[in-house]
């Protein structure tokens, strides 16, 4: 999938090739033998024109990418919008990288970013958007990549338990759209993706204190909204 995101870039097909890597194939993100010394040196061959060690550096950050754009936009056709404009846009913009901060960290600011767009398009003209012909419940945010069960069934599940999940994933849903783009962004990288505040912060661009805040309301919203599923 990796290849496939930036294949259509005029800048990323006239970029030489520096045949083998000889950068070992990276452990996904999360691993411990992950560092950021690895990051570096991929980071600085792609900055020099190494197709190869961008490609390498889109195979370590591309599921976090994507999960996160599905958590967030609940939608799987947007969610592959959003992975590959801010994989494109994180091409585009890799030599303005100076190693300020963590890699990952100006990743997740250029993802939440191109998110947050996404997110103010719906609000602003809700009647240009497509009905969404899947989206995310509760648990499958929880439990695990959406993209690798789509072939999965549930023959032996509970009717009647799987569609009181639904409903509930639906008024679930329902209150996460009546929150403010930054508030539902907030919330999710906070719960579903269990990111520190401070790591919130960085990737937004803002302060610990404001995430608190924008946590806050975001709380206090869905529980009012929530309030007769208790």
């Amino acid at each position: 999938m990796s290849s496939e995101v930036i294949a259509s870039s005029p800048e990323f097909e006239a970029l030489p090739s520096s045949g083998a890597a000889t950068v070992t194939s990276p452990a996904r993100p999360g691993s411990s033998v992950l560092s950021a010394a690895d990051d570096r040196t991929l980071i600085e061959r792609a900055q020099a024109g190494d197709r190869s060690a961008f490609e390498l550096l889109v195979q370590r950050y591309d599921r976090q990418v994507l999960r996160l754009a599905l958590n967030v936009l609940g939608n799987a056709e947007d969610a592959r919008d959003v992975y590959q404009e801010a994989f494109l846009k994180i091409y585009r913009n890799l030599h303005h990288f100076r190693f300020e901060c963590a890699f990952y960290t100006w990743v997740y600011r250029i993802v939440t970013n191109v998110c947050l767009d996404h997110l103010r398009r719906r609000h602003s003209h809700p009647e240009e958007q497509p009905p969404l012909l899947r989206t995310v419940s509760a648990e499958e945010r929880r439990d695990g990549d959406f993209f690798d069960r789509q072939a999965e069934t549930r023959a032996h599940s509970d009717p009647e338990r799987q569609v009181l999940g639904q409903e509930i994933g639906r008024q679930v849903e329902g209150a996460l759209q009546a929150l403010s783009p930054r508030e539902r962004m907030v919330f999710e990288m906070r719960h579903y993706q269990g990111m520190k505040l401070r790591a919130i912060g960085d990737a937004l661009g803002t302060t610990e204190e404001t995430v608190k805040n924008s946590l806050f309301r975001a709380t206090r919203k869905l529980r009012s909204q929530l309030e007769g599923l208790r």
